[in-house]
């Protein structure tokens, strides 16, 4: 089974590679960024205050895409993502949309999220998503 990396989670890591630490991914399976959170990740990086911090930024993310695969939004995923919005909007606890993207993306690969400690909540509201949360100093 794979987990896929919530931008939240790179976050975390990078922290971990500025620290000098090397960031813990679950471990024996299979790591995938989906689309966006790459696209989010690399947001981050262009707007980073500097280019010295920029670069960083930048190489940190590569070293972590060393390890994992870039997962595109595909019209399986696009089903998952409208069937999410529709049993969250019953509820009328809706979630980011590009946290859906991201959640409909696990459940099309039926993989686990790994997340941030402060994204847990709300893509625990998403039905048959299994999420981990990382640590500051680690996985959880």
């Amino acid at each position: 089974m794979a987990v896929a990396l919530d931008t939240s989670a790179l976050v975390e890591m990078e922290r971990a590679l500025s620290r000098g630490e090397a960031p813990s991914i679950l471990p024996d399976e299979p790591v995938v960024i989906p689309a966006i959170v790459w696209a989010e990740a690399l947001v981050g990086a262009r707007l980073a205050a500097g280019p010295a911090r920029a670069a960083r930024r930048r190489a940190h993310l590569e070293a972590i895409r060393l390890h994992a695969q870039i997962v595109p939004f595909t019209p399986e995923v696009a089903e998952h993502y409208a069937d999410i919005y529709a049993e969250l909007s019953t509820t009328g606890l809706l979630i980011p949309q590009n946290d859906m993207a991201v959640a409909a993306t696990c459940r099309a690969l039926e993989c686990g999220i790994l997340v941030g400690p402060n994204d847990e909540e709300h893509f625990s509201r998403v039905a048959g998503l299994r999420v981990h949360t990382i640590s500051a100093t680690g996985n959880g």
